[in-house]
């Protein structure tokens, strides 16, 4: 876990890199800026980014096809809350195509509704401990 509480999805990449999956990590290049993405494997060296959280310290940048970001709270239409100041929005809309966005979670954190605002960018899935729920298509 990141000092903020998200969940560090390192192992899961580290599976999936197993697998042939080319794995990247997100960081914070410029502030209030989309995110940026370095490629990842588990020997990759990591240096602390924004917030402590681990980012790969050098390599190629990356665009993703596929986004996961832990959530610390969603609601059914797919909206997510993070600690990450928006950038997760920004770095979707920035983006054409739209990645697929993959939020992960706990049952638990589901509310009602997170308020989305104008700028906020709805999942397409929400996994949690029981599984993954298609949110829009």
């Amino acid at each position: 876990m990141a000092d903020k509480a998200e969940l560090d999805l390192r192992f899961w990449l580290a599976t999936l890199a197993s697998k042939g999956a080319t794995a990247a990590l997100p960081l914070v290049v410029t502030p209030k800026a989309p995110l940026a993405f370095r490629a990842w494997t588990p020997e990759t060296t990591m240096e602390r980014g924004i917030w402590n959280i681990p980012v790969p310290a050098t390599g190629p940048e990356v665009s993703p096809h596929i986004t996961l970001a832990p959530v610390v709270g969603w609601d059914s239409a797919g909206y997510r809350l993070g600690y990450g100041g928006g950038y997760f929005d920004r770095t979707l809309a920035s983006y054409t195509p739209t990645p697929i966005a993959i939020g992960i979670g706990l049952n638990a954190a589901q509310l009602p509704t997170i308020f989305p605002q104008p700028h906020d960018i709805s999942m397409d899935y929400i996994v949690s401990e029981t599984g993954p729920q298609p949110l829009r298509s």
